[in-house]
C-alpha cells in the first residue's frame, strides 16, 4: 500500500472540503464550530497530561471520543429531513452529567464567582472550559443555519460544567484556595 501524502494543496486558495464532498470556506461558521471542538480536543490532551500524579477521575478518551463524534457530526452537513450518521447520544450526555456529579460532590457549595487559576491543571481546565463555551457559541450559530442533533449542544453546554467543577476539584486536592473575584474595579 503506497503512503499518502500529508498535504493535498486543495485548501491552497482558502477552501476544504467537508465530509461528503462539498467545498466551503475555511471561515464559514461550521468550520468555525468544529475547528474550535478539534482546538478543545487538543487542550484536553493537554490537560490530560498535566494531570499525570493528580488523584482526580478524568475520562480523558471518553471526552476525546465524544468531541471527535461531535466534530464530525459538524463536518457532515445533513438535509433537514436525514437523520445524523455520526453523532453523539442522549446517554454520553447523561455520562457526563455523572462525572460531573461525582466531582461536584467532592466540593464545598460555591459562595462567590471565582477566578480562574491555581495549579497549572487547574488552570488549563479554564482554558478548556473557556473554548468550550466559544466551541457551544458557534455550534448554537451553527444550529440556526443547520439541523444539528440536541445532544451536541448539550453535551458541549455539560462540558463546559466538567472543567469548571474539575478545575475547583483540582486546587482542592492541591491545597490551592480559590481566589474569590471581588468587585474592585468602579
Amino acid at each position: 500500500m503506497k503512503k499518502s501524502k500529508i498535504y493535498t494543496r486543495g485548501g491552497d486558495t482558502g477552501t476544504t472540503s467537508l465530509i461528503g464532498g462539498q467545498r466551503v470556506k475555511k471561515c464559514c461558521l461550521r468550520l468555525e464550530s468544529y475547528g474550535t471542538i478539534d482546538e478543545l480536543n487538543s487542550h484536553v490532551g493537554l490537560l490530560a497530561a498535566m494531570l499525570e500524579g493528580i488523584d482526580v477521575e478524568f475520562p480523558t478518551q471518553f471526552l476525546q471520543s465524544c468531541l471527535f463524534e461531535i466534530g464530525t457530526h459538524l463536518a457532515m452537513p445533513c438535509e433537514d429531513d436525514a437523520p445524523a450518521p455520526y453523532t453523539i447520544s442522549e446517554a454520553c450526555v447523561e455520562q457526563l452529567e455523572q462525572l460531573i456529579d461525582a466531582l461536584d460532590h467532592q466540593l464545598e457549595p460555591l459562595r462567590s464567582f471565582i477566578l480562574p487559576g491555581g495549579t497549572m491543571a487547574a488552570a488549563q481546565c479554564h482554558v478548556c472550559r473557556t473554548v468550550c463555551r466559544r466551541a457551544e457559541r458557534y455550534i448554537t450559530a451553527l444550529s440556526d443555519e443547520s439541523p444539528l442533533s440536541p445532544a451536541v449542544l448539550a453535551f458541549v453546554n455539560r462540558l463546559s460544567d466538567f472543567f469548571f467543577v474539575l478545575a475547583l476539584l483540582i486546587n482542592k486536592k492541591s491545597g490551592i484556595t480559590e481566589i474569590s473575584w471581588q468587585k474592585s474595579c468602579t
